[in-house]
């Protein structure tokens, strides 16, 4: 690692679970004296380690390094839209309310406007998208109050920081969006490292391509209404405007949907399933008409606010893009449709990285630092370096030091119902209840969805109290994730069960933590469209 940081190189670096990675780069980082990136792939990720590993080293090694965090704009109070979001919010329930007014008492006295300060808040509450913005709905410096704006409060303390902590998500959203300030950072710096790094390729083609969706245009439809009710009441049928969007949105869902009617979960569907009949043209087009409709409408009123300037490029992208998918993919590209109970998500992706960073090792000489735990089967760790066209990397494998064979059992119940069944669930969740008996709690339940969460939670609980084990279940969702933790260090014999960000970057040392339940390997099924379009590709070289 110090080598690699010292004379500029790129490095690929290979280490088991528990080895030291996250010290082997911040340790050199810190001592270089040189200006680093470090990203992760979470935001619990990013906390770990601005919160907790930063500033023990820092102090452990009296090295006068000033380090920042950098979220995306999601994750940090808008207060231009917070105060929109009290006077105009249809929220959903009395509970959306009480969030609101909780954001509300946080929002005087926090400095960082970062929503993970409060306790109690899920991250995934409906109330969230009122009171943030994104990349389309911001103002800038047309907002009456950008002076006193948290995201760019967080990017002039990256700007000035020495090492700065970012997530994957961020990185590539900015590069290819040039959205959250890492695009102005990355220049700047002398090494760049990546932990996780066996992420980067899916994380980065979500961002590299293209994606229009029926909740992209309810949540449009939405932010019309409120800015037109707010800036130019009785200056147009702005309920009329909404109502066309939203009925456009409709139609989509329906068209992609097709023979489909309850959906379950998130079905991966083959773009020439829908794409070729008459509805999903007609959808489309439809969606192209509403969004010319609404661009029309609040370019007539664009003098009354700079939000209406917003919405109009808004309309104008929904268009443009509802028209590129009625159009036949580049050979380079594939398509999908994600479709979901309530949304339909159509996509367009790239089958690689490698361009992007090539372009990016090109642009300026610094070190280039990727690690995980699994990057790949051989000494050159091909599966992660071919797709990143990293073949040039220096590689490192560090073997664990841990005796696995001796402490840990790997262990597949057999006659178990298969995943695609009914009764999956409910077995997952009678076998969890069995084991944490015995265990007198001290374990984790990992689901792959969140759609089988709560049904595995309930079989779990009513296994539990069938046999008389008071054991305290703990659920994704109910509370935010740190407390969730906390708790479960806290109380004794209880269970956690999570979905997909308890799956890394969760530290239970000691005795805490004896048994990890997952439902099922996370792996896309050989249908998935971007496995057969990489498939395709390769047995085409």
């Amino acid at each position: 690692m110090a080598v690699a940081i010292a004379e500029r190189q790129s490095l690929v670096a290979e280490a088991g679970t528990g080895v030291g990675k996250t010290f082997a780069y911040l340790v050199p980082l810190l001592l270089s004296g040189r200006r680093a990136l470090v990203s992760t792939a979470t935001k619990s990720l990013q906390d770990q380690l601005f919160l907790r590993d930063l500033p023990r080293l820092r102090d452990a090694l009296k090295v006068p390094v000033r380090i920042a965090l950098l979220k995306g704009r999601g994750s940090y109070l808008c207060l231009h839209r917070l105060a929109e979001a009290r006077d105009s919010a249809q929220l959903p329930d009395r509970f959306a309310v009480r969030a609101l007014a909780r954001i509300e008492v946080w929002a005087q006295g926090t400095s960082s406007g970062d929503l993970a300060e409060i306790d109690g808040l899920d991250e995934r509450s409906p109330v969230i998208p009122f009171v943030t913005s994104t990349r389309d709905n911001c103002l800038g410096q047309d907002c009456p109050r950008f002076r006193d704006c948290h995201v760019i409060k967080a990017r002039r303390e990256a700007m000035a920081a020495d090492l700065v902590v970012v997530n994957h998500h961020l990185f590539f959203a900015d590069l290819a969006l040039r959205d959250s300030g890492v695009a102005e950072l990355l220049p700047t710096v002398d090494a760049a490292v990546f932990d996780e790094a066996h992420q980067l390729v899916e994380t980065g083609l979500q961002f590299l391509g293209s994606f229009l969706s029926s909740n992209q245009l309810i949540d449009f439809a939405r932010d019309v209404v409120a800015a037109g009710l707010s800036h130019a009441r009785g200056l147009a049928d702005w309920t009329q405007v909404a109502g066309t969007l939203e009925r456009a949105a409709r139609e989509l869902r329906l068209a992609t949907a097709g023979p489909l009617r309850e959906v379950k979960g998130v079905l991966k569907l083959r773009w020439d399933e829908r794409a070729g009949r008459p509805e999903f043209h007609e959808a489309l087009a439809a969606l192209v008409t509403a969004a010319d409709a609404a661009r029309d409408a609040v370019l007539a009123v664009e003098d009354s606010a700079p939000d209406f300037t917003r919405l109009a490029d808004r309309a104008r992208r929904l268009s443009q893009l509802a028209q590129a998918f009625a159009q036949p993919a580049a050979v380079d590209r594939v398509r999908w449709i994600d479709l979901g109970p309530r949304d339909a998500r159509l996509v367009e992706s790239p089958l690689h990285i490698r361009d992007l960073f090539t372009e990016q090792r090109a642009a300026a000489p610094r070190a280039w630092i990727f690690t995980s735990a699994t990057l790949g089967s051989d000494d050159k760790l091909s599966w992660f370096t071919d797709s990143a066209a990293l073949e040039d990397a220096t590689t490192l494998r560090v073997d664990s030091p841990f005796d696995y064979p001796a402490h840990a059992r790997t262990w597949v119940p057999p006659r178990f119902p298969k995943p695609n069944e009914p009764g999956h669930p409910a077995a997952v969740g009678a076998l969890a209840a069995r084991l944490a008996g015995r265990l007198q709690g001290r374990t984790f339940v990992l689901t792959t969805t969140l759609r089988v969460l709560p049904l595995i939670a309930q079989a779990l609980t009513d296994a539990a109290q069938a046999a008389g084990d008071h054991l305290v279940v703990l659920v994704q969702g109910t509370h935010p994730k740190r407390t969730l933790l906390q708790r479960f260090l806290d109380t004794p014999r209880s269970v956690l069960v999570g979905s997909a960000s308890f799956w890394e970057g969760i530290d239970v040392p000691g005795d805490a933590l004896q048994c990890v339940i997952i439902d099922k390997l996370p792996f896309p099924p050989p249908h998935d469209p971007l496995v057969q379009a990489r498939s395709k590709e390769l047995e085409s070289r």
